[in-house]
């Protein structure tokens, strides 16, 4: 037998992966064979075969880098070595389609790395046959999703945020015309109230957003997000020049905006008599906060923190708060609202 022949040979029987997986019967022979076999050894996806009892019969380079087993730890082992427990039922639904037939197109799942890691993938899974037509194995192609899996979910949570924030930025605006309306002593007065108020209310916007500063102050943070709400004399603050770098501020931007608007809505600013008071210091390596409303509705639940039925901000705030390892406690006492923060001064700086 020549060389050429030998190695056609050795490729139809140690390989299931050189049939098409279009029409399932091989389609190379000689040097295209070697083609074919470099073509899937350096492919980005990864590619393996695998007999119909589910044992791995080819393994590529790619599947190495995705799955973490080099090749010869995984041919000869059970296909279950990449698949989850909770997972284990789609092996069996797809190797009885496979039996009859069928190509699986794009069937996105999760499969398990060799250290444990969850991935997710997308597969596409086509019979193999020899050349009398036989199935006589399984190729598998394999694509890492994983980075358009996060993508997505981050498209989610802020297309929810962005719904969260305008419902916030309306209730606010109600608001501000309820107030400024009793406390008119014109139209003119009215509008010119209003148009100093959305002109600060968009700065603190554009701070939420970190778009204005690399490093600022604790001080400035807080002057920007209730600077809108100041002009009746409801608000006292004694705040510390406490550094904020830019991998901060945004998270305390959220924070104090998500408390300022529940307290527009329905806490200390939400009444003509009410009142917001704001104190910071700093001591131990952190900077302590105390946010005290009065004259507000008494909260329930978390609606003294989230207005949101879903209980969006609450999630937002907590998850804001817990990102920069701070911590946080809140009580109701006698007409008066409380929450009381701290967080590391180390955090804050960097």
């Amino acid at each position: 037998m020549t060389e050429k022949a030998t190695a056609e040979k050795s490729w139809a029987d140690e390989d299931p992966a050189a049939y098409g997986p279009e029409t399932g019967r091989r389609e190379t022979s000689g040097d295209e064979a070697l083609w074919l076999g470099a073509i899937i050894e350096n492919s980005f996806d990864a590619i393996l075969s695998k007999s119909l009892d589910g044992i791995i019969t080819s393994w590529n380079g790619a599947a190495e880098r995705l799955f973490g087993y080099l090749r010869e730890e995984a041919i000869g082992q059970s296909i279950t070595l990449i698949i989850p427990e909770d997972r284990l039922h789609e092996e069996e639904n797809i190797l009885a389609r496979l039996r009859r037939g069928e190509r699986i197109e794009k069937f996105e799942t999760v499969r398990r790395g060799r250290n444990g890691q969850l991935i997710d993938i997308e597969i596409t899974i086509s019979p193999v046959r020899n050349e009398q037509g036989h199935i006589i194995g399984v190729s598998t192609v394999a694509r890492d999703i994983s980075e358009r899996r996060r993508q997505n979910e981050a498209q989610s949570l802020l297309l929810r945020e962005m719904n969260h924030r305008i419902k916030n930025l309306m209730a606010i605006l109600q608001s501000l015309i309820a107030m400024g309306r009793k406390r008119a002593e014109s139209v003119d007065d009215l509008a010119e109230r209003l148009s100093t108020q959305l002109q600060t209310l968009a700065a603190a916007h554009q701070l939420v957003l970190g778009d204005l500063h690399e490093n600022t102050t604790l001080e400035e943070v807080l002057h920007a997000i209730l600077a809108p709400y100041g002009g009746n004399g409801a608000l006292s603050l004694k705040i510390s020049d406490t550094p904020v770098a830019s991998g901060a501020l945004t998270s305390l931007a959220l924070i104090f905006h998500e408390l300022a608007t529940n307290a527009v809505k329905y806490g200390g600013l939400s009444q003509p008599m009410g009142s917001l008071t704001v104190e910071t210091r700093e001591e131990e390596g952190h900077v302590s906060i105390l946010w005290r409303e009065t004259g507000g509705l008494p909260p329930s639940g978390d609606a003294a923190l989230d207005s949101d039925p879903q209980g969006f901000g609450t999630r937002l705030l907590k998850s804001a708060i817990q990102g920069l390892h701070g911590r946080y406690s809140r009580q109701w006492r006698d007409g008066v609202f409380e929450i009381r923060m701290a967080f590391p001064i180390e955090r804050l700086c960097r």
